[in-house]
């Protein structure tokens, strides 16, 4: 990298954090003024002092990790699913006619929607958290996964096949390292949709993470314990989608 294009990148980093100051700044003015009532929009500083206080009592950590784990399997049994059956039905037009209308049923369902089933299924446990994460994530996982299979080239296939490969290595060797990189990116915008998901079973039916305290707070109109909960939404996908940027660079090191 040049030095010129690394300033550059330096000179937008640091755009980007007076951008994000400002804005906060603003908001605490705004609230300190009188402009905003905090009973409906709290300042910054409460939302900092609400998050040192749960800090404290030892609540604060125990939410974002049980969100974070009830995301984490939900949408790795979900990728783990979706990859080789995606891979089968944008590869198979028998495979896909027989399960394109099964997705076509699944598709349109919000993960609210699978709420009642898994109480009724699984009780309020840990599995029904992760079965709501799945679903939610399951299908446009698969979708993206079809597409990426879909877009490789045959004639790569045809010279593997060719050359004596059957389909196991044919998926193995050549679909899934090619469509890969869309895999990945998909992926990255799937993690997101499994915040949605699990945040809405924590809404309903739940003893801890962070839906489970914005829930709480507004029950007892601690506004800024919910915006605490938003902020934490944000803080940890950002985090999570930085750590499979990370597993991108060095899974496609290749590319570069």
């Amino acid at each position: 990298m040049s030095s010129r294009s690394s300033s550059r990148e330096t000179r937008l980093i640091w755009v980007s954090v007076l951008s994000l100051l400002g804005f906060l700044l603003l908001w605490e003015g705004l609230c300190r003024a009188g402009a905003v009532d905090p009973i409906f929009l709290p300042a910054p500083s409460q939302v900092l002092a609400r998050a040192l206080s749960l800090s404290d009592q030892g609540t604060l950590f125990y939410n974002v990790l049980a969100s974070t784990r009830r995301v984490m399997v939900g949408f790795l049994a979900a990728v783990i699913v979706a990859i080789p059956l995606g891979i089968l039905l944008g590869t198979s037009k028998v495979a896909r006619a027989v399960f394109d209308p099964i997705i076509s049923f699944l598709r349109p369902l919000p993960s609210m929607s699978w709420i009642p089933l898994s109480l009724l299924w699984f009780g309020i446990t840990e599995t029904q958290k992760y079965s709501i994460v799945f679903m939610g994530s399951f299908v446009p996982a698969l979708l993206y996964v079809m597409e990426a299979s879909r877009s490789i080239d045959p004639v790569l296939v045809r010279a593997a096949r060719n050359l004596g490969a059957n389909r196991w290595q044919v998926m193995r060797e050549v679909l899934f390292p090619g469509c890969l990189p869309q895999i990945l990116s998909g992926m990255k915008i799937i993690l997101g949709l499994s915040w949605t998901c699990v945040i809405s079973a924590e809404l309903v039916a739940s003893k801890e993470g962070l839906g489970f305290m914005i829930m709480n707070g507004k029950e007892f109109f601690q506004t800024d314990t919910v915006v605490l909960g938003m902020v934490l939404i944000s803080f940890t996908v950002l985090v999570t989608d930085l750590c499979l940027r990370l597993l991108e660079r060095w899974v496609l090191a290749w590319q570069r």
